[in-house]
């Protein structure tokens, strides 16, 4: 008898637990980047609380940043920080942004298969994408054109980009912009003179990443800053998060949400 009347009481807790947040909507939009993650953790989400609806769209951080000011998202997708621009526009509409750092990323330089370039430093890097250097053989390549691969301005990937490798200078308006991350991995899949740069999840066999100055962006180079282009991934969302918005952040900072992120390709906090 006691054993049964356990069994029921597990029962009525895991039924509480799966339907705590019933009947609550979350809209997530932003970073193409971290787009593989959340899609990944909200599939894992669902699966316990599967009466809690989960719309979640892409379109790059800037997108997202101003779907949460304009108060048509809940949590927006950031692979870059918000700007003071950004922070006033919310404090004048009376929001109060709180950033959530979910997971670690490196932006890798990636070019073609064929390429033989290995390693480039950050000023070359800075050099190629201002349109200084044209030809692959001034960085140890073939006497080829390069072809620049950039993503678009509403990238927190481009913000990135231009913090760290760019600085004050911009990038030349040859370059070839594309809408996401996988748009990037697959133009430089197809074509041997290509250069761009994307996020280490999404970076694979289909490409050749390179090492900047020497170092491989990896799961250690980006915790300890040795990858000079290491970066946080992070939500945000206005003010502290309660009911099934709250539940779906805890559950990416907790150990299983964090093993998804490894699972995708990023790297754990």
């Amino acid at each position: 008898m006691r054993l049964k009347n356990l069994a029921i009481v597990a029962a009525l807790v895991l039924g509480f637990a799966s339907s705590a947040f019933a009947g609550q909507s979350i809209k997530v939009s932003g970073s193409t980047t971290i787009l593989p993650i959340m899609q990944r953790v909200i599939e894992a989400y669902m699966k316990a609380h599967p009466d809690v609806e989960i719309a979640v769209s892409g379109g790059g951080s800037s997108n997202g940043i101003k779907a949460l000011l304009d108060g048509t998202t809940d949590i927006a997708m950031a692979s870059r920080t918000m700007k003071d621009k950004e922070m006033k526009l919310a404090e004048e509409k009376g929001l109060s942004p709180k950033q959530v750092v979910i997971a670690l990323d490196a932006v890798i330089p990636i070019v073609n298969k064929s390429n033989p370039v290995s390693d480039l430093t950050i000023e070359q890097l800075q050099a190629i994408y201002a349109g200084k250097v044209t030809n692959w053989k001034e960085v140890g390549g073939n006497d080829e054109g390069i072809v620049v691969v950039s993503r678009d301005t509403s990238s927190g990937t481009y913000e990135t980009w231009s913090k760290f490798v760019m600085g004050k200078t911009r990038v030349f308006p040859g370059a070839l912009l594309q809408a996401s991350s996988g748009a990037v991995l697959q133009a430089v899949s197809k074509n041997p003179r290509a250069i761009s740069y994307d996020g280490i999840g999404y970076v694979d066999s289909s490409v050749k990443a390179l090492t900047v100055n020497g170092v491989e962006g990896n799961d250690k180079t980006a915790k300890d800053k040795s990858f000079p282009i290491a970066r946080t991934l992070q939500v945000y969302i206005d003010g502290n998060p309660s009911g099934a918005t709250k539940g779906l952040i805890d559950f990416i900072l907790s150990p299983e949400g964090q093993n998804i992120v490894k699972e995708a390709g990023f790297i754990k906090l």
